[in-house]
């Protein structure tokens, strides 16, 4: 018996001492659910605020222009006829769409001038289901960017920052409607800042950035983490047709310019001091007996223009404007462009192994055709 009351004793002093090795193994595995409530699910990276903030400014452009047919007078041809529908020579409809961006309560809404190019009719389709036939109010091919009216009551205008505080890596959005899919939100990062001669405006400082750009967003916004316009966006680099992480948009403080010249103006004022210049190159600098390529060599002078009035003369060649030395040709044009008439703009130049102080007073950039085909690169 003694055998049998051991094992006994010893059983219950187990059952007492060491309970976990009779109970059952379960298969329950531990889940660390997040916090429901609104701020929790939203996560310390979201920019849902930035998008609600910004996403009901954003607008969907449609437009509709008529081509006529250029073979009508083949469809007149009886025996063309029989083989072909007798509507084949009516006009055709050509749709396509775009984004925009309000920029006011008043309706005012900025795009590119691409998008609403030759339409005959445009239509403005808002994030809360409302539409309207907008009108143009003026459009800048040199920028590619147009202004359009609208009128409907309460339109969210967006809030614009400067586009002078962007930063290579800071956060980027953008918003508009790829593909006519609806409104859509990329991110990414700001690649890069003042890029230009690109080849695909006159007048170029583009943003870069890595969010997805696709046909349908051109004119939508480019937006900062707290849901602030900093750009339009406006064309990518691509051999697909589709994003590749290289778009491009306008400044948004060149947009604000552009639009209010257009809504004051009916034009865009920009400065000019009527010469036609190149950048020198290594032999040149050597025969005028310069230590660097920093310049521009004086090719052409706009007559009784302000450079013309200011005493300069072919084969100058500047060093400094507004008392900044000169990098590039267009860099200079540029800078000259967004000053308004009437500026006193000092110079220097070098000219017979001198250099000379001058005092040009900007003009207001004439029209193409009265300009001496002033709108290359070269001129300003």
């Amino acid at each position: 018996m003694w055998p049998i009351l051991s094992g006994i004793l010893a059983a219950v002093a187990l059952l007492i001492y060491l309970p976990d090795m009779f109970t059952l193994q379960s298969n329950t595995v531990q889940i660390h659910e997040a916090d429901s409530s609104s701020a929790g699910a939203r996560g310390p990276f979201s920019y849902a605020d930035a998008v609600e903030h910004a996403a009901p400014s954003v607008v969907n452009i449609y437009t509709r222009t008529v081509i006529p047919n250029n073979n009508q007078s083949l469809y007149n041809d009886p025996n063309i006829q029989k083989h072909y529908n007798k509507n084949s020579n009516k006009e055709r409809i050509q749709s396509s769409l775009g984004s925009g961006v309000i920029l006011s309560p008043e309706g005012y809404i900025a795009t590119n001038n691409h998008v609403i190019s030759g339409a005959d009719s445009i239509v403005v389709a808002l994030k809360d289901g409302r539409e309207a036939t907008a009108k143009v109010v003026g459009n800048d091919p040199d920028t590619d960017l147009a202004v359009l009216k609208i009128d409907l009551p309460d339109l969210p205008g967006i809030t614009i920052s400067s586009s002078a505080n962007l930063r290579v890596g800071d956060v980027a959005l953008a918003i508009g409607n790829p593909f006519g899919v609806g409104q859509t939100v990329t991110m990414g990062i700001i690649s890069a800042t003042g890029r230009n001669q690109l080849g695909l405006n006159t007048y170029e400082d583009f943003i870069q950035t890595d969010a997805a750009i696709n046909p349908g967003n051109s004119g939508g916004a480019l937006i900062n983490a707290k849901g602030n316009l900093v750009g339009i966006n406006t064309a990518i680099f691509s051999r697909s047709g589709g994003s590749q992480g290289i778009g491009f948009a306008i400044p948004s403080d060149q947009a604000k310019q552009v639009m209010q010249d257009l809504i004051q103006h009916g034009r865009v004022v920009r400065g000019w001091v009527g010469v036609e210049a190149q950048e020198i190159t290594p032999e040149l600098a050597e025969s005028f007996g310069l230590k660097d390529t920093k310049g521009l060599i004086i090719a052409g002078i706009f007559r009784d223009g302000p450079a013309h009035k200011a005493g300069l003369l072919p084969g100058d060649i500047l060093l400094e404007i507004g008392g900044k030395k000169i990098i590039n040709s267009y860099n200079s044009m540029y800078s000259v462009a967004r000053m308004p008439p009437e500026t006193v703009l000092p110079v220097k130049v070098w000219r017979n192994g001198e250099v000379l102080e001058l005092e040009i007073t900007v003009a207001e950039r004439p029209a193409a055709n009265e300009s001496n085909n002033e709108t290359d690169k070269g001129n300003g």
